[in-house]
């Protein structure tokens, strides 16, 4: 079993594992009083404004000289992808979102939610359709800078079907890509992969830096790593560093 780096700091901020990630993210909402909605739109938020220091500081691009495409999960990830592409939009940046097919039983409230929102500010939006996926080349060639934002630290395994697909379609596109919390298809824990994995430029982590970016072996999948504070309070920060 692959070990799991014990940096504890990171960024200013303590390092943690998905599970740690996952019981802090409950109880900031159940003890602390802010709802998931809330963390989702600072994510989003702060994601967007990191892409813009990196368009401009990296490419030499302003929002209206600016093209993203962001590619979603069907996920709370994919959620924090459409919270950016409406602050991108906003900011007069050219988006568009590509999002994968929802779960028999439909997408999670937040994506919901999310996905209406980001329609509602004039993002467009496609569907990751399996038969259309090697169509998506053109459109991600055509991109200054992809968002990834397909698997969060919930996902485990290999990326299988269309996710599959749009990752090796991301990374062949050559384009800068941008990770909303971590590049998927790494292990949170780990930053192992099984074979299917973005190659990532900047990876934005959300709230906390998880331990397999900490990884010597996952940086050439990390690009450079920032974490990015979306609202714990003090108190749940000093938590997670004990």
């Amino acid at each position: 079993m692959s070990k799991i780096p014990q940096v504890k700091e990171f960024g200013g901020f303590p390092v943690v594992t998905a599970e740690k990630m996952r019981y802090l993210d409950n109880k900031a909402s159940l003890e602390h009083g802010i709802p998931s909605q809330t963390l989702m739109e600072n994510a989003g938020r702060a994601v967007a404004e990191e892409t813009l220091r990196f368009a401009a500081a990296e490419l030499g691009k302003r929002p209206p000289a600016l093209t993203v495409a962001v590619c979603c999960g069907k996920g709370n990830n994919g959620g924090d992808g459409l919270v950016a592409a409406r602050y991108l939009k906003l900011a007069g940046a050219a988006v568009k979102v590509f999002i994968l097919p929802p779960k028999e039983t439909g997408y999670g409230e937040l994506v919901v939610k999310n996905l209406q929102a980001a329609r509602d500010a004039g993002v467009p939006v496609a569907l990751t359709a399996k038969e259309d996926l090697d169509a998506l080349l053109a459109e991600f060639s055509a991109a200054d800078v992809l968002l990834d934002a397909l698997l969060g630290v919930s996902a485990v395994g290999k990326p299988t079907g269309p996710v599959h697909r749009v990752i090796q379609l991301m990374n062949k596109s050559a384009r800068p890509i941008i990770a909303v919390d971590l590049p998927s298809g790494l292990s949170p824990d780990t930053g192992h992969h099984s074979g299917v994995f973005i190659t990532a430029r900047l990876t934005l982590t959300l709230g906390f830096a998880k331990s397999g970016l900490m990884a010597a072996h996952a940086q050439k999948n990390t690009g450079t790593v920032k974490v990015l504070p979306i609202g714990y309070p003090q108190s749940l920060i000093e938590e997670a560093g004990r």
